[in-house]
């Protein structure tokens, strides 16, 4: 066998492996977990996630698992987890985000195939463990565990917890609180590390003002994440 041929078999088992990493880092190790349910007790259909190829975003690093539907321009950053494996369905509307290390689960909405009721939240009609709306904010770390609700245009901030809960349209729960088996009303905020479990706790919040300082703030949130969502898809896909 002559040097040449030597040197060219060398040369191309170096690129077959080079190409072979290229190949691996780019359409398996950098795609997210993104992984269909199996057969259970409380999974009578398999389900897998719908979400939107052309705008969103999903981090390599982070999980979304069974029956979720993620909207369009929707940013969901490292670490974060989205389980529809227990309870389901959850849903993530437009323009929203789910920023690093977030959680989103839920408890069993279904047993051998009979729905657990008490477990469902009812929005437009629909059923869901777990409703997110559109142009919502779920900052680092947060927390939302159906059955629950939060509305359009609603912040949730950093290391705050929804948990049996429904948040209106237009609040803002502030970080480290924590918001269980009530109901907030639109236009409202709760302060930072408040825990809201009463309705008279619920009677004493303040509606959100001109002077409220984070009046602007998931308007603000929101904008930069969705940009963030479109601007990852076209440079690395979804």
């Amino acid at each position: 066998m002559s040097k040449k041929t030597l040197v060219f078999l060398f040369v191309s088992q170096i690129v077959l492996v080079i190409l072979g990493l290229f190949i691996y880092h780019k359409f398996v190790f950098e795609k997210p977990h993104i992984l269909h349910t199996g057969h259970n007790s409380f999974t009578s259909q398999i389900s897998r996630p719908n979400l939107d190829t052309k705008t969103d975003y999903i981090h390599p690093t982070a999980s979304i698992i069974g029956k979720v539907h993620i909207g369009h321009k929707v940013l969901i950053s490292p670490q974060a987890s989205i389980r529809g494996d227990e309870g389901s369905p959850l849903w993530i509307g437009n323009n929203s985000n789910v920023q690093d290390g977030v959680v989103i689960h839920a408890l069993e909405t279904e047993e051998h195939g009979q729905e657990i009721e008490k477990d469902l939240k009812e929005v437009n009609g629909k059923k869901y463990a777990v409703y997110i709306g559109n142009n919502v904010s779920l900052a680092h770390q947060s927390q939302v565990h159906g059955p629950a609700v939060v509305l359009d245009n609603t912040f949730i901030g950093m290391q705050a917890l929804v948990f049996n809960a429904t948040v209106g349209q237009n609040c803002v729960i502030e970080p480290a609180a924590k918001i269980i088996g009530v109901d907030i009303p639109d236009h409202k905020y709760v302060k930072a590390g408040s825990i809201i479990t009463s309705p008279e706790q619920v009677k004493a919040l303040q509606n959100i003002d001109a002077n409220y300082k984070f009046k602007d703030l998931n308007k603000a949130v929101v904008h930069v994440n969705t940009e963030l969502a479109e601007t990852y898809n076209k440079l690395y896909g979804y």
